[in-house]
């Protein structure tokens, strides 16, 4: 019997050598995430406990799909916000502390962005 271990890779495409610049220095430059593999056609960014993959192949343009966001876990929230807002990209929901009110409560700081192909990406951090 197969028992799932965790989430692998989160995966986009992009449509154009512009959106794949933009990723680049997006995950690469002000994240500072590193290239985990690259290829032809492709690249998996490294971060931490899984991988983001871009596609180069997309076609103009691509639909929003059923996933809401997906969630970085950070050191810092506060300090990822200022750097995608230093380069531009909107912070669609500042830094906040929140409370998740599961049977054991879990406390957290968390803020949202926008990514270079419109995605919604989340920077969290557990508060123990």
């Amino acid at each position: 019997m197969s028992t799932i271990k965790g989430i692998h890779h989160v995966s986009m495409k992009t449509c154009n050598k512009d959106e794949y610049n933009k990723v680049l220095d997006f995950y690469g430059n002000i994240l500072g995430l590193k290239i985990a593999g690259k290829w032809d056609g492709g690249i998996l960014f490294d971060a931490g406990n899984g991988l983001i993959e871009f596609f180069t192949n997309g076609i103009e343009p691509l639909e929003k799909g059923v996933i809401r966001h997906f969630s970085l876990a950070v050191d810092d929230v506060d300090e990822m916000v200022a750097k995608v807002v230093e380069h531009g990209y909107e912070v669609f929901m500042g830094p906040k502390d929140i409370v998740i009110p599961a049977e054991q409560p879990i406390r957290a700081r968390m803020a949202f962005c926008h990514g270079p192909l419109g995605e919604e990406i989340e920077f969290f951090k557990e508060i123990i």
